[in-house]
């Protein structure tokens, strides 16, 4: 045997493992892929794709000729029309206005709220908090739709016995009236989302180490004091969290408004953002300003999301 022949019969079994292990590492490095692809096929289809479609059709506009359009369609693009003639809608601009309003006052009512309530049941001296924690999440799992039409029971004069109540004590109570609806759909969200928070923020309760208020307990720190110096700063993550939330939730508001339209008549077809846009599609049948609509409603959560996160930065620096 040669030396040539020798060293490739001596480099044969290491040049077959170091291909095996290439050929497992390419493997291995697919396997991840291969795992989250039907989820990622899901996600755009339905997440980006429709997003992509909206903004294409906001910036076109389509022409029937005809009287019902059987003489042709015709797309063509429009530039920034379709969101001129969106934002030259007064009742979208005083939806949005309105919603901005409902947020300013509902938001951190609900904050507060689930604050207190995380607060309380986390407390050493709670009694059944597992009841309590099923109890308040229990309205996050009835529909929106459900849920309106339980609270318009107590909301509709003849069938409310509040106001049976409060009439004959001399109250005139009126909760669908155009100064009081909009809190009384206030007050569906928060009973609603509530609970939902509340879980966010005493999952973050629960990883305080338990280092910190046995340390508390020593020095003699009363629970208030616990609650102000401990608790407070360290779930400002879920606080942040639970708050821009709420921001994206007050301008998606649809099904409330819509369910307590029958019974309201101070709730028009465009009292809120995205009730305007759903009227624009399909009562109106202009589905590309409604298109123009949705994506302004989206880029002002986002700019109401980015201000917050800013602000909250900004104090924690």
């Amino acid at each position: 045997m040669t030396a040539t022949e020798n060293i490739t019969t001596e480099q044969g079994p290491s040049s077959r493992r170091r291909r095996r292990t290439g050929a497992g590492s390419r493997a291995g490095g697919s396997a991840p892929w291969v795992l989250i692809a039907p989820f990622l096929a899901l996600f755009i289809l339905t997440f980006i794709l429709p997003i992509i479609v909206a903004i294409g059709s906001s910036f076109t506009r389509v022409t029937r000729s005809g009287l019902f359009g059987e003489e042709g369609v015709t797309t063509q693009f429009a530039w920034f029309q379709n969101y001129a003639q969106a934002l030259a809608d007064g009742n979208f601009i005083a939806s949005i206005g309105r919603m901005l309003l409902f947020g300013v006052v509902q938001v951190p009512v609900m904050i507060v709220l689930c604050t207190i309530l995380a607060l309380l049941l986390e407390s050493a001296s709670a009694r059944w908090p597992g009841f309590f924690r099923a109890a308040y999440f229990l309205p996050y799992g009835i529909p929106g739709v459900i849920a309106t039409i339980l609270w318009s029971f107590l909301y509709v004069p003849g069938l409310s016995p509040v106001i049976d109540v409060a009439a004959a004590v001399g109250l005139q109570l009126d909760f669908l009236g155009p100064s009081t609806v909009l809190w009384s759909i206030a007050n569906i969200v928060t009973w609603t989302y509530t609970g939902y928070n509340m879980m966010i923020i005493i999952a973050q309760l629960k990883s305080i180490p338990t280092e910190l208020y046995e340390a508390a307990k020593v020095d003699g720190a009363s629970s208030w004091r616990v609650a102000r110096s401990i608790q407070l700063p360290l779930i400002r993550p879920a606080l942040v969290l639970t708050t821009v939330f709420s921001i994206i939730g007050t301008l998606q508001l649809f099904a409330e408004p819509q369910v307590l339209q029958t019974v309201a008549p101070a709730i028009d077809s465009q009292y809120t953002p995205n009730l305007s846009a759903y009227t624009t599609a399909f009562a109106y049948n202009d589905y590309n300003v409604a298109a123009a609509q949705s994506v302004l409603i989206a880029l002002v959560a986002f700019l109401l999301s980015f201000l917050f996160l800013r602000f909250t930065n900004r104090r924690s620096s």
